[in-house]
C-alpha cells in the first residue's frame, strides 16, 4: 500500500510471504519442506530523507537434516553392529565355500538387508516420517528455525542546505536478531538468543573545480558482543576527458563474526561438531581440564595442543587500494572499463578442527573416527597473519556497423597467505571471462534479434562444510533468437541457457547443472 502524504512524502507499508521445498547443502544435506518466509516493512520516502522499519519472521516448516534423519532410518530397522556382523560372517562363510569375492559380497549382502523396508513402500515412509519429525535434540532429524530479524534504519540529505559547500548525507541503524532453533541448530535450548547491532555513517561530495570529484565516508558499528569499529573510506573521480574518467579509492571494512558462527552447535558427522566461538562453549565442553589439539598434529600422532586459553573470536577488517578507469572511446563506438585492486585482511575469518579426548587420553589418529574414542570440533578461528587479496577486471564492448555489438571482459581475484589446513572458504575462480555477439535489428524489416554469449571460468579448489574438492572448469553457451511484431505490439523469443548441455556443478556435493530451453511470447499493454 503507497500514500502520498504530500507531493514529495509517500508512505509504503508492504508484506511479502512465501512457502517452499528445497534441498540445501551446508555441513550437511538439509531438506527444506514447507518452509515459510515473511517480511513486513513500512516505509517514508522523500527527496530528502527516508525511515524504515521491518521484520523477517522465518519459519522452518518441516524442515529436516536429511543425513542425520537416513542414518537414524538406517540404525531404526537394523542397528549397524548386527547388521555388520551378519554380513561379516556370511561373506566369509561364502567365500569359504568357494564363491568369488564379488558373489560373496552379494550373498551376504542379501542376508544383512533382509527386514530392510522397500523405497517409498508404507513401512518405509512411515518410519522415516517418525525420525524426520522428531527434533534432533530429542533423537531425530526435524529442525525447528524461528528466527527474527527486526530493523529500522533512516538517512537523511543536507546537500539542499549544503550545496555551496559539499553534499551531505547521513544515516543510522539499529538491528536485533532473535535465534530461535530449539537447539536444533544453534546453543539455544534454553531459550532464544538476542543480539543488537546498531551503527551510524555520514558521507561528504565535494566537486573541486570542474575535473575532480572526492567522497568521504564513515561509518562506526557496534555489535553487542564486540567491540565498535570505525571504517573510512575516500574515493577520488578525475575527469580526464568528456566520458572519460579515472578513479582512485581507499577503503576500509569489517564485518562481525556472523551468528551461526557465534552461535552454531551442530553435529555434522559421527565424531564432527560444528561450533561457534562464543566463549560459554570453552567451559560447556570444558576444553581447558581437557585439552583440545590440532586436527594436523593428531593425524600425525605427534599431538600438539591448541592455545584454547588465548582463543577469542575476532571481528575480520580488510584495507584496500582500488584504481580503475571508464570512457568512451572511437568516436563513442567503444566503452572501456578497467580496474585493479589490492586488499590487507587483519583477524582474517575461517575455521579449523581440533581434537578432543573422550577417555582421558592423548588423541591419536585411530582415535578421530571413533565417536567412543574422541570429538572433534569445527572453531571459528581468526588468522593471526595478514592475509592479501588482489585482482583486476577489463571489459570492453564495441558498437558495430549493421546492428552488431560485441562484448568481451575478462577478472580475476587471489587470495594470498592463507596458512595451511585453513579452511577460508575463498571459492571463487581464479579467471573467469565472458564473450558475446549481439544484433538488435537485422533480416525482414529489422525485426529480428539475436544474442551469443561465451561464459567460461577457471577450475578451483572449493572449500565447504561438506565436502572439498577440485571444481572443474565450465564452458557454457547462452544463445536467444527473437522477431518483433509491431503491429501487435509484441515480441516472441526462443532461447537456451546453456545451449550445449554441457553439465557443470558450482560446488563439490551439488547436483549438476545442464541446459535451460525456452520460448516466451511477450505483449506491451501501452
Amino acid at each position: 500500500l503507497h500514500y502520498k502524504v504530500t507531493d514529495n512524502t509517500e508512505a509504503v507499508i508492504a508484506a511479502y510471504w512465501g512457502t517452499g521445498n528445497t534441498v540445501y547443502t551446508g555441513s550437511e544435506r538439509y531438506s527444506l519442506k514447507d518452509f515459510k518466509m515473511a517480511q513486513y516493512k513500512v516505509e517514508l520516502n522523500n527527496p530528502y530523507y527516508s525511515m524504515r522499519a521491518y521484520t523477517t519472521q522465518e519459519n522452518a516448516g518441516e524442515s529436516f537434516n536429511a543425513t542425520v534423519t537416513t542414518r537414524l532410518f538406517n540404525e531404526a530397522w537394523k542397528p549397524s553392529a548386527t547388521w555388520y556382523s551378519q554380513y561379516a560372517q556370511s561373506y566369509l562363510n561364502a567365500l569359504i565355500s568357494g564363491q568369488q569375492n564379488i558373489d560373496a559380497h552379494n550373498t551376504a549382502r542379501a542376508l544383512a538387508d533382509q527386514g530392510r523396508p522397500a523405497a517409498n513402500s508404507s513401512q518405509f515412509r512411515t518410519l522415516f516420517d517418525q525420525i524426520r519429525k522428531v527434533p534432533i535434540k530429542k533423537g531425530g532429524g526435524e529442525l525447528l528455525d524461528k528466527t527474527n530479524l527486526y530493523n529500522i534504519e533512516g538517512n537523511y540529505n543536507f546537500s539542499h542546505l549544503t550545496k555551496e559547500f559539499a553534499d551531505i548525507i547521513v544515516g543510522a541503524n539499529f538491528k536485533e536478531y532473535v535465534l530461535n532453533s530449539q537447539g536444533t541448530l544453534f546453543a539455544d535450548s534454553a531459550g532464544t538468543i538476542k543480539t543488537k547491532e546498531y551503527g551510524a555513517y555520514a558521507q561528504v561530495s565535494r566537486q573541486l573545480a570542474e575535473r575532480i570529484k572526492l567522497t568521504l565516508s564513515g561509518r562506526y558499528d557496534k555489535n553487542q558482543n564486540f567491540k565498535g569499529r570505525f571504517t573510512p573510506r575516500a574515493t577520488a573521480l578525475i575527469k580526464l576527458a568528456e566520458n572519460n574518467y579515472f578513479r582512485l579509492s581507499y577503503q576500509t571494512a569489517y564485518r562481525f563474526p556472523s551468528n551461526q558462527q557465534q552461535w552454531i552447535s551442530l553435529d555434522i558427522g559421527s565424531t564432527v561438531r560444528l561450533l561457534g566461538g562464543n566463549p560459554n562453549f570453552i567451559s560447556f565442553y570444558n576444553m581447558i581440564g581437557n585439552p583440545v589439539y590440532t586436527i594436523e598434529s593428531v593425524q600425525t600422532n605427534s599431538a600438539t595442543k591448541f592455545d584454547i586459553a588465548n582463543y577469542e573470536l575476532k571481528p575480520e577488517s580488510v584495507s584496500s587500494f582500488e584504481a580503475g578507469y571508464k570512457g568512451l572511446l572511437a568516436n563513442g563506438k567503444l566503452l572501456m572499463d578497467l580496474y585493479g585492486y589490492y586488499g590487507q585482511y587483519k583477524d582474517f575469518l575461517g575455521r579449523s578442527l581440533v581434537v578432543q579426548s573422550k577417555v582421558g587420553a592423548t588423541p591419536t589418529s585411530t582415535d578421530i573416527n571413533n565417536s567412543s574414542r574422541a570429538q572433534v570440533f569445527s572453531l571459528p578461528i581468526n588468522v593471526t597473519d595478514k592475509v592479501k587479496t588482489y585482482g583486476f577486471g577489463l571489459s570492453a564492448d564495441a558498437r558495430l556497423p549493421y546492428n552488431f555489438s560485441i562484448g568481451a571482459n575478462i577478472a580475476t581475484d587471489n587470495l594470498k597467505d592463507v596458512p595451511a589446513n585453513f579452511v577460508a572458504y575463498f571459492n571463487a575462480p581464479k579467471y573467469k571471462t565472458n564473450l558475446s555477439l549481439n544484433n538488435n535489428g537485422f533480416g525482414y524489416k529489422k525485426r529480428f534479434g539475436a544474442n551469443l554469449n561465451w561464459r567460461w571460468q577457471d577450475s578451483f579448489y572449493y572449500q565447504g562444510d561438506f565436502a572439498n574438492g577440485q571444481l572443474p572448469a565450465v564452458h557454457t553457451v547462452d544463445a536467444q533468437i527473437n522477431f518483433k511484431l509491431p503491429r501487435t505490439k509484441s515480441i516472441v523469443k526462443l532461447g537456451a541457457s546453456n545451449l550445449l548441455n554441457q553439465y557443470y556443478y558450482n560446488a563439490i556435493g551439488n547436483s549438476q547443472i545442464g541446459g535451460l530451453y525456452y520460448i516466451s511470447y511477450g505483449y506491451n499493454v501501452y
